[in-house]
């Protein structure tokens, strides 16, 4: 429900213009942080001397609390109003942004980029039901939310190109610095042109042990995933982590069940589209933070890359997204998202298995753009019928909380690729290391660079201190890690594209999603 008194503009302006562009730039604002600390991770690991578990939670300890916290977030734009909260997030992403630019240690930096995922949790989920309320018309509100995918995707990607050139040139601290004036620019926007929105009727109680449930399980699973890997996996504190992670997800749905205002309502999940188009998301978001990760470790450390120049690697998928979702949005409105949700995940699993063609000598123009531009135009058509079909899957009441659950796939997708594929490359590349260095006759130094290496897989090495049979045999195994980290991706795309085929159907009329939701 938009209120009504804060749409109008004085300068006979269209509200919904500015409104988008808010949006835009809020929802941008936390993408960018998911993406653009990608292209820093080599820099600042030599810098604060982090491995590879060190660099997984640097990424996942923001993507774990925004996803434990998106719905909450929802929730509490639903009840006190989505503008207001935005407001609160934007303020506190500001200031852990700052914190994360001067962290003295890996520690610090864990610990900022926590809290900047609770802040984040505040943005997103009331970013798109905003949208919704100010665009009601289904064509239009399908191309609204395509240019909001399209140049949020952008963004994600625009930022990677700075964040390169900031630290081939400046310092990776400052991809955490340059949110800054966007936030600034954001909550100017916000108090000037955006209508406050908020639920209709609202649940008077937050669902604090639902949170609270979520962010154990999310956060056991991942801890073990990722440290498994390092301290073994039958050391006491992975065992606890993992198995009170799966258990607290087993009970999420029994205790939401009895709850009368649950923090996830189960009878959305009555509806196939909402049910399909989120465990498309899981699929597709799994393979899009995957590559997102690897790629670019594998770039600069491996094939030579600056961080610039690999930050420019998923350039063409932001320019499609910008030109392309629109027009699929719109066309997802006019003849149903079914087709374009199951082709779209289709074609991104084809371009992530020509991702498995890269070599340590891997050309530009020959190799790495064709699968960029392939994974590219699948993101494409998948992502604005995707998030339309979960918009438009549910009534407005729970318009809010449906952009969160939403979220919540993909935040978890990310989550789980980033620890999950760590699992794949570790492994991978310490048995193909193994076998290809057991024949060669090294020296203590060299033995011991390369028991280091196997023991921090992040790619880094000083090649002077390994002979060249030696640094074949560790890039060759990095390559093969990497081309299973990819083969994994593009599983996971493809079953995301099975599971629209499958359950997903076109919606005729907002009649259908009000009497399945009674």
């Amino acid at each position: 429900m938009v209120d009504e008194s804060s749409v109008s503009d004085p300068r006979g302006e269209q509200p919904g213009r500015w409104t988008l562009v808010a949006m835009i730039l809020c929802s941008g604002i936390v993408f960018l942080q998911s993406t653009v600390i990608n292209v820093a991770l080599p820099s600042l690991g030599r810098d604060l001397e982090a491995g590879l578990s060190g660099l997984q939670w640097i990424v996942d300890g923001y993507i774990l609390t925004l996803s434990a916290l998106l719905i909450l977030g929802g929730s509490l734009g639903d009840r006190y109003g989505r503008r207001r909260v935005m407001i609160v997030g934007l303020v506190g992403f500001g200031v852990t942004s700052i914190a994360c630019g001067l962290a003295p240690s890996t520690r610090w930096l864990i610990g900022a980029r926590v809290l900047q995922g609770v802040a984040g949790a505040l943005l997103v989920p009331g970013s798109l039901a905003i949208i919704r309320d100010v665009y009601t018309d289904r064509e239009v509100r399908g191309e609204a939310i395509g240019q909001w995918s399209g140049w949020s995707g952008v963004v994600t990607v625009i930022g990677p190109l700075v964040g390169g050139w900031l630290v081939d040139n400046l310092s990776w601290r400052w991809i955490f610095l340059v949110s800054v004036p966007l936030i600034a620019a954001a909550v100017c926007l916000m108090l000037s042109r955006v209508p406050e929105s908020r639920a209709e009727d609202p649940p008077e109680r937050l669902d604090w042990l639902g949170g609270a449930l979520v962010t154990l399980g999310l956060g056991g699973i991942a801890y073990g995933l990722i440290e498994g890997p390092v301290v073994g996996w039958s050391a006491v504190g992975v065992l606890i982590a993992l198995v009170g992670g799966v258990t607290s997800l087993v009970l999420f749905p029994f205790v939401e069940a009895r709850k009368d205002e649950p923090m996830v309502p189960l009878r959305l999940f009555r509806s196939r589209n909402f049910t399909g188009a989120n465990l498309t998301t899981l699929g597709v978001y799994f393979a899009l933070q995957g590559t997102s990760f690897f790629v670019v470790l594998y770039l600069q450390n491996v094939v030579g890359y600056s961080a610039l120049i690999a930050g420019l690697v998923l350039a063409p998928t932001s320019l499609l997204l910008l030109v392309l979702s629109p027009v699929f949005g719109r066309l997802s409105g006019e003849h149903g998202a079914r087709l374009f949700m199951t082709v779209g995940p289709l074609v991104c699993a084809a371009g992530l298995l020509l991702f498995t063609r890269l070599s340590p000598d891997a050309e530009f123009w020959r190799e790495v753009l064709p699968a960029t531009i392939v994974f590219g135009l699948g993101m494409s058509v998948t992502v604005a019928p995707l998030t339309d079909t979960v918009m438009s899957a549910v009534s407005d009441r729970y318009s809010g909380v449906a952009a969160a659950v939403n979220n919540v796939s993909s935040r978890v997708a990310g989550l789980l690729a980033v620890a999950g594929l760590g699992v794949v490359v570790s492994l991978s590349f310490r048995a193909a290391v193994a076998t290809r260095t057991e024949d060669l006759s090294l020296s203590p130094p060299a033995s011991e660079a390369i028991e280091e290496v196997e023991r921090e897989p992040t790619g880094a090495f000083d090649v002077a201190e390994l002979p060249p049979r030696a640094e074949e045999a560790v890039l060759s195994s990095y390559t093969v890690a990497f081309h299973r980290a990819m083969s994994v991706c593009a599983a996971m795309a493809a079953i995301g594209g099975g599971m629209a085929a499958l359950m997903v159907r076109d919606q005729k009329s907002r009649r259908e999603v009000e009497s399945r939701l009674r």
